[in-house]
């Protein structure tokens, strides 16, 4: 295996001593760069890209040849595991994912089955490709959806509001939803490991709509399939696992199993850090929208979240959701500029 040149990040998921905060974005590879929305273009269409090892991997390159960032993560998408489960996905422009066939009742939950790895064979390539084409510069990344969030879109049948399917199924039908995420549970846990062993060297979990639940049923719906997930990894891997809007149990994600969690940009992640920082490394926790203002206001954004942050071993520097769209791209390295200097240099 090839050593890394830059192995901050997997310190700092280690809580070991780093010269300097690693950056890295929640969706650093997307819409905001030209470059990215030329090669989609080219491609014809979202999983055109991401379903084609190569262009993956030009893709998950793209950001570092712009901006100095501490890791790469595989571009990809939560949802290509229950689209392996044959449910059909597909992306509107303009509408997000579909499912052809969602999950709904008795007969096509008590159908679904983890996938045969195979049919997911492009995404370790590309793991594989993007390994190589880094050639040891920064850690590469990989990830996968919660249980519970792939739920969330299997039973909707996509993007909702208000997943008001999934939230009447916790109540009335709450065995229906523990089949679906012990299934994902399973299927995510062989999934990562196959990232793994493809050369990830850090994997994250997805758990974008934990939130939606009440703490007792985020717990068993959420929280639970995940911690079985973490148990099943190699021990020497860093884990990273990112619940939105879960802070009513912080104290339970926090003793998930997990190398580092995730903060969103609602979170206090000094008194997190305060908390739990002996325990788990910390990610976060600026908010998306922030890259949006002028470059002075983001620049001391950014610096405000380091210095919650504190000097204490295990931070990481990232959003508190995913790169928007709108976001200038000098937006984007005046905020890992100022993160780098000032973890250097001091405030």
């Amino acid at each position: 295996m090839t050593a890394l040149a830059n192995d901050t990040l997997l310190r700092a998921l280690r809580r070991e001593p780093t010269p300097y905060v690693p950056v890295w974005l929640m969706r650093q590879a997307g819409r905001y760069l030209p470059e990215y929305n030329a090669l989609r273009a080219k491609a014809g269409s979202f999983l055109a890209l991401a379903t084609n090892p190569s262009l993956a991997t030009e893709v998950t390159l793209q950001p570092l040849a712009r901006f100095p960032l501490d890791a790469a993560i595989l571009f990809s998408d939560i949802l290509t595991v229950p689209d392996a489960m044959g449910l059909g996905l597909s992306f509107a422009e303009g509408e997000g994912p579909r499912f052809a066939r969602p999950a709904r009742d008795e007969a096509s939950i008590a159908a679904l089955a983890p996938p045969d790895l195979a049919k997911l064979r492009y995404v370790f390539d590309a793991v594989a490709e993007i390994k190589r084409a880094l050639a040891g510069r920064v850690p590469l990344l990989g990830f996968a959806g919660s249980p519970f969030t792939l739920a969330c879109y299997m039973i909707e049948g996509g993007a909702s509001a208000d997943y008001a399917s999934v939230r009447t199924m916790v109540v009335a039908r709450p065995d229906l939803l523990e089949r679906i995420v012990d299934v994902n549970a399973r299927a995510v846990a062989a999934y990562l490991a196959e990232q793994i062993r493809a050369g990830a060297d850090a994997v994250m979990l997805f758990d974008t709509w934990g939130g939606l639940l009440s703490p007792d049923a985020y717990r068993r719906f959420s929280l639970a399939p995940m911690q079985a997930i973490l148990a099943s990894l190699p021990a020497a891997v860093p884990t990273i696992v990112f619940s939105k809007g879960a802070h009513a149990s912080l104290e339970a994600l926090v003793n998930a199993g997990a190398s580092c969690v995730g903060l969103d940009w609602t979170a206090d992640l000094a008194v997190a850090r305060r908390r739990f920082g002996d325990t788990v490394a910390f990610q976060g926790n600026l908010d998306p929208i922030a890259l949006l203002a002028d470059p002075a206001s983001v620049e001391r954004a950014a610096r405000a979240v380091v210095e919650q942050a504190g000097p204490a071993p295990g931070f990481v520097f990232n959003l508190g959701h995913g790169v928007v769209p709108a976001t200038p791209p000098d937006n984007v390295a005046a905020v890992v500029g100022a993160v780098h200097a000032m973890s250097r240099n001091g405030p």
